[in-house]
């Protein structure tokens, strides 16, 4: 191998091993050397897959034989460590014992492998799908700062090009969180788009799986792979699967842009802020027609998911409290589980209620637009020791701005991605959100396409990848 093969994207990795210039061995190696060198500093691997060579021997065998399955045969993908596997042990963040988890593939593992991709590893999270630090994970940006959570270790990783692509899951942000603050493409799909049998829960209806990538051509070769019924998951829709990498360099002159403005453009740092309409300038130049708008009932967003998160996490987690296993996790994960038992009956209503409103308006907003476009964080990734932040002035609680321009899609249901639209004044990523109606994530991936392929953003390496 002549050049440094780590730094490019599936699309072009997978074109390399299917035309056996490069076998799935060497990139396996390649990826292996990589995390030897620098995840003694990141720390974004909690273990790596005994078989994950002989997986690569056994895909460059069946090319050589029959030829490539597709887009992902022989490509390492990392799994956040809240999806069960077969080969490697599940913890979801957890240090306590007495908790167990099925050593069987969960849906999106077995389907990966179905693909043909080679498992490499499982990767950091916060607790339970918890929080947005990842302890003990650093940004490869600046190792003094936290890499965002709860996908944590799948969002440094992915940036510090230690393997091309990693799963993660979405709660109140999990995903595009992670993206925003280590410079990569999140992709938080369609409520059902994708199965999550054999992910640990979190929040029943918040939850979503999705991909951490490089590029955005990339999150749709993952989301191809991944999208789909699943019989164990009964909110995982049967909804067609269409070609997403059909329409990726299609046009976007005449399309409708919708800019929310109050909530999302409320508090958020001056660099996010000229970074994301420097963005909406740029699809304004492409044609579209882009119109602020207002979305009235996000002021009681917060107070709904939070309600909605509490007790579901809390539920799920019924059995440790009463056993007493609880006072081993995280405090502040414990806190959150204990909190979840102080909201009633009437509080989950009326937060159901007011994601019912606002769901309602969002759908409003998308019957004259295409996407929405807003940051996807207020603010780039805060120091490890840093609890508050400022931000135009206010202080506020990371936990709290961390996931405020996030949450709203899950509260919704519906698809956003995150991806890299520049860099504030100390070298950070700062990131774009593009959300789309139901089940169109053809649409937002043509956009974040299209905006991405006339930038430069994902091609720089962070420095502690080098």
């Amino acid at each position: 191998m002549t050049d440094a093969v780590w730094s490019l994207p599936i699309t072009e990795l997978s074109r390399r091993i299917a035309a056996r210039e490069l076998s799935s061995v060497e990139l396996v190696q390649t990826y292996l050397g990589r995390i030897e060198r620098h995840d003694g500093d990141l720390r974004s691997f909690v273990c790596l897959s005994s078989t994950a060579l002989d997986a690569a021997r056994v895909a460059d065998e069946e090319i050589a034989r029959t030829g490539s399955r597709g887009p992902l045969h022989g490509i390492p993908i990392g799994i956040k460590d809240n999806y069960t596997t077969a080969d490697l042990p599940t913890r979801a963040g957890t240090t306590v014992e007495a908790l167990a988890f099925p050593q069987e593939d969960s849906h999106c593992v077995a389907k990966l492998r179905a693909a043909g991709a080679v498992i490499l590893g499982k990767l950091r999270m916060h607790e339970f799908a918890w929080g947005m630090v990842t302890p003990p994970t650093r940004n490869p940006w600046d190792l003094a700062r936290v890499p965002g959570g709860s996908s944590g270790g799948s969002g440094a990783a992915v940036a510090a090009r230690l393997c091309p692509a990693a799963l993660g899951s979405d709660t109140g942000g999990s995903i595009r969180i992670p993206a925003a603050l280590c410079g990569v493409v999140g992709l938080k799909p369609t409520y059902g788009r994708i199965g999550r049998s054999g992910i640990v829960p979190h929040s029943w209806s918040l939850d979503h799986a999705g991909p951490l990538t490089l590029t955005v051509a990339d999150a749709a070769l993952m989301l191809q792979a991944l999208a789909g019924s699943d019989p164990n998951d009964p909110a995982a829709a049967s909804a067609p699967v269409p070609d997403y990498t059909a329409g990726l360099g299609e046009p976007i002159r005449g399309l409708r842009v919708a800019v929310i403005r109050n909530h999302f453009f409320e508090a958020i740092d001056e660099d996010v802020a000229a970074s994301v309409e420097g963005a909406i300038g740029f699809f304004e130049g492409q044609g579209c027609q882009v119109r602020d708008v207002q979305l009235p009932s996000l002021r009681y967003g917060l107070g709904a998911i939070f309600a909605i998160e509490l007790a579901s996490s809390t539920a799920y987690h019924d059995r440790s409290l009463a056993q007493g296993h609880v006072a081993g996790f995280a405090a502040d994960v414990r806190d959150l589980v204990e909190m979840g038992r102080f909201v009633t009956g009437p509080d989950y209503l009326r937060a159901e209620q007011a994601r019912a409103l606002i769901m309602a308006e969002m759908a409003d907003i998308l019957s004259s637009a295409d996407v929405i476009v807003t940051p996807t964080s207020p603010l780039t990734a805060w120091r490890t020791d840093e609890s508050t932040v400022a931000i135009g002035g206010q202080q506020e609680s990371v936990l709290a701005a961390s996931w405020r321009l996030t949450y709203p899609f899950n509260l919704t249901g519906l698809p956003a991605i995150a991806l890299p639209c520049g860099f504030d004044r100390r070298g950070l990523p700062i990131s774009l959100q593009i959300a789309a109606r139901p089940f169109a994530e053809a649409m937002l991936l043509r956009f974040a396409h299209l905006y991405e392929q006339a930038h430069t953003w994902w091609r720089q390496t962070p420095p502690h990848a080098i």
